[in-house]
């Protein structure tokens, strides 16, 4: 449809609902989840092992159809882990794999469909089992990874670096550059004197953005009745 037509005491009784869910179902699986997390869809997060940890304001979209997974695999060599910072993005289908270490820095954004993987899962010559296959993947503060990127073992990517929609990065990015390509390469240089806003902007005022989303919400929702929803769920025309 090309409207929301949800009453506004629906969506906002959905959205209670929703925050009730991830405190009860999501939050127990991770070690660590910090204050005013904004989980979307959070029945279809995929969230596997221990070891992973996310900090203040995390903003996690998922998808029935482009789940978000974290996952953090054990071995001989240890257990991985995935630590995410404050104010991070993450968009549908994004995948996160560690069998050793990955870090995501705070203010980070990761764009639809990307693909983060600290380990090569089989050797060259010993293709039976991740054998020191595994190197720490490290994305610096405020990073910003277009969709469809792919992230390889024992990679490290400076603060406010961007990486390219569709690229590969295969070995170190450094600070204030725009990478991209199969493998990424630097592209431009980013002004480090230059002032950037970041996603720690948004939640200055602690919670507010969220309060000030409900009072839009309100005010988007003001025409709608439950008549007029129930209806468009039965027969929605064209026009809804």
């Amino acid at each position: 449809m090309r409207k929301d037509h949800r009453p506004f005491f629906i969506k906002y009784c959905s959205r209670r609902l929703n925050d009730w869910y991830v405190r009860r179902f999501v939050q127990p699986q991770f070690d660590h989840l910090g204050v005013y997390p904004m989980v979307i869809k959070p029945r279809s997060c995929e969230i596997h092992g221990r070891q992973i940890c996310a900090g203040n304001y995390l903003h996690l979209i998922s998808h029935p159809t482009k789940p978000v997974r974290l996952t953090t695999w054990s071995s001989r060599q240890g257990e991985g882990s995935i630590e995410i910072g404050d104010y991070c993005l993450i968009a549908p289908g994004v995948e996160i794999t560690a069998s050793q270490s990955i870090r995501i820095g705070a203010n980070s954004m990761i764009a639809a469909e990307c693909s983060i993987n600290d380990c090569d899962w089989h050797g060259l010559y010993n293709r039976t089992r991740p054998f020191r296959c595994s190197k720490p993947v490290v994305l610096g503060n405020n990073v910003w990874l277009g969709a469809r990127v792919i992230v390889c073992k024992g990679v490290t990517i400076g603060d406010n670096s961007v990486i390219g929609a569709g690229s590969v990065v295969t070995s170190d990015i450094p600070p204030n550059v725009v990478a991209a390509g199969n493998p990424a390469r630097v592209v431009k240089e980013l002004n480090p004197r230059r002032r950037m806003l970041k996603r720690d902007f948004l939640f200055r005022k602690g919670n507010f953005y969220w309060q000030n989303q409900t009072q839009l919400d309100k005010y988007l929702t003001a025409d709608n009745s439950l008549w007029k929803w129930l209806k468009v769920l039965a027969g929605p025309s064209n026009q809804d």
